[in-house]
């Protein structure tokens, strides 16, 4: 009775490995990448460049689009783009279509984004929701809007960077807010556009040593975020809070971090050049072992664990 059951468990993940490492012929194709100034999308944009594609890459500041264009091939080119600015996401698929010309676009990969403050939500301000929301969010929403009649030209791929923080939000503020909404944006943009030939997949990280993981900044923007708050709240939660909340994320982010940032990478090559692209990925050992099947689990449970780990405010009452 088991041995059948197995030898067709056996059989079906040998077909769909097969199946996923089947690939195009896409390395002269265009794709045009946001966030490149660093992590993620810096390290994508040169790593398809070497495998011989066309990349348009497009950076925040003129020193990273300046910074990659020095160690990349001519066939890389660079552009300013502020994805919250719809008159700069007007002015990037401009630009984009003065480069693909007929052959259309073929890849899209929505990677800008930002932490925002992380904390407890009664520390936030609807602004600081705003401001992660119209970069992580809003920002994939219009630069994909601006780039879908060339996405259709090439019949392409559309690949949005999530977080595994999309999946279960582990903590306040607006950064698993905004991932959550990447999501959603994400699995109705698939089934949309999947009858004119375009693929779309989210990838969800895990914690990776990048800018938005820096200790330092999170530290200041934390502490500058509990210096604002009113004296009535700062008693709420008592001096100690703070003190503890930053040694916890810390403690987490070192244990957490993969400085390895090309399993990130390998997924979006994937997602790009696999002929049967994956949903999702989720690179990072965290997001195999924990995060995702943490998930799964009842909030109940979930909920009794993160209160757990989490420091006690002086004026709790449970």
């Amino acid at each position: 009775m088991w041995l059948p059951l197995l030898l067709g468990v056996l059989l079906w993940a040998l077909l769909w490995l097969l199946r996923d490492r089947q690939s195009l012929p896409t390395s002269d194709a265009f794709v045009f990448i946001t966030g490149c100034d660093s992590g993620f999308g810096r390290l994508l944009a040169l790593r398809l460049d070497q495998r011989g594609f066309r990349v348009l890459a497009s950076c925040l500041t003129p020193s990273g689009a300046e910074d990659l264009q020095r160690v990349a091939s001519s066939r890389l080119h660079t552009t300013l783009l502020d994805v919250t600015d719809p008159q700069s996401v007007q002015r990037a698929a401009k630009w984009v279509e003065t480069h693909v010309g007929e052959a259309g676009l073929f890849g899209l990969v929505n990677n800008a984004g930002v932490s925002g403050i992380i904390g407890p939500t009664p520390w936030q301000t609807w602004e600081d929701f705003r401001q992660v929301l119209n970069v992580n969010t809003l920002g994939p929403i219009g630069v994909t809007l601006a780039l879908l009649p060339l996405l259709r030209q090439a019949r392409g791929r559309v690949v949005n960077m999530s977080s595994v923080l999309g999946r279960l939000a582990a903590n306040g503020g607006g950064y698993c807010v905004s991932k959550f909404g990447v999501e959603a944006f994400s699995d109705s943009l698939r089934r949309d556009v999947a009858p004119f030939g375009i693929r779309v997949s989210i990838v969800e990280p895990g914690f990776f040593r990048t800018p938005i993981t820096n200790l330092e900044s999170l530290d200041n923007v934390t502490k500058a975020c509990w210096a604002r708050l009113p004296p009535a709240t700062q008693a709420l939660y008592g001096e100690a809070y703070l003190t503890k909340y930053l040694r916890l994320q810390h403690h987490l982010l070192n244990l957490l971090c993969d400085p390895d940032l090309t399993k990130v990478s390998r997924c979006l090559e994937h997602a790009l050049t696999a002929r049967h692209p994956r949903t999702r990925y989720s690179p990072g050992w965290d997001t195999k072992l924990f995060w995702l099947p943490a998930s799964y689990l009842p909030a109940s449970l979930v909920d009794a664990v993160l209160t757990w780990i989490l420091p006690k405010p002086a004026q709790a009452v449970y």
